[in-house]
């Protein structure tokens, strides 16, 4: 038998009372309405304010975790002031800039194994060449061509090993090397051979170039500006 006080007929389901006398029935939802459900990841309604959002220079609250610092050495943002990096003459894994005594230390040494051979021959084809006998002056002349060889020769050796290795033999011995300012890596046997031909800007001004190293921020003399080179510690 149906509930006189259900004015649509509608029976209560199983277990559940009967609003007492003078009690309205809990509202239901129109047709097609869905039922709010709070929940997580709800958005404020029309006209509803955000929660409040942690201004600049404001702590987190208790429990909340305070946003990510960037780490050493990672790049900030544009406009943002970071930390700037203070160099000491050192670039990258190439080490410390060479002094100027190990330089002229090393080019001494470099000089003697190219120039010496090459005067011995020359001093020896100069003192047959003007012994005055057609055959003194033959061989004589056959010495200054091999001594022009063996300097060519050598000059090329040194060139290859500066460009390949960074080191020559004067520079190994002193424990320095030669590399370009920007790589830091060898700078290839055709620049080391416009480096030394360059050398030629050292030589003038009664070898002012030479001496650059002694006062210049980076060591370099007018041959290593030019190709943009540095001698640095080995």
């Amino acid at each position: 038998m149906g509930n006189p006080y259900d004015p649509y007929g509608q029976q209560p389901g199983y277990g559940q009372q009967q609003p007492g006398y003078g009690q309205q029935p809990p509202a239901q939802p129109g047709y097609g309405q869905q039922p709010a459900q709070p929940g997580y990841g709800q958005q404020p309604g029309y006209g509803q304010q955000p929660p409040a959002q942690p201004g600049y220079g404001q702590q987190p609250g208790y429990g909340q975790q305070p946003p990510a610092q960037p780490g050493y050495g990672a790049q900030t943002p544009a406009g943002q002031p970071g930390y700037q990096e203070v160099h000491h003459h050192h670039y990258g894994s190439t080490g410390q800039l060479a002094e100027w005594g190990s330089r002229a230390g090393g080019y001494i040494i470099d000089y003697l194994v190219v120039g010496g051979p090459f005067f011995v021959l020359y001093l020896i084809g100069s003192l047959l060449s003007g012994s005055g006998s057609g055959g003194a002056a033959v061989i004589g002349l056959l010495f200054l061509l091999i001594g022009l060889a063996v300097y060519i020769g050598l000059f090329l050796w040194i060139c290859h090993q500066e460009g390949t290795t960074g080191q020559s033999i004067g520079k190994r011995q002193m424990g320095i090397r030669l590399v370009g300012a920007q790589t830091g890596q060898p700078i290839g046997f055709g620049m080391a051979v416009v480096r030394k031909i360059a050398h030629v800007l050292d030589g003038a001004l009664c070898y002012l170039g030479f001496l650059w190293p002694l006062w210049d921020d980076r060591k370099q003399t007018f041959a290593d500006k030019v190709c943009n080179t540095i001698v640095v510690r080995a």
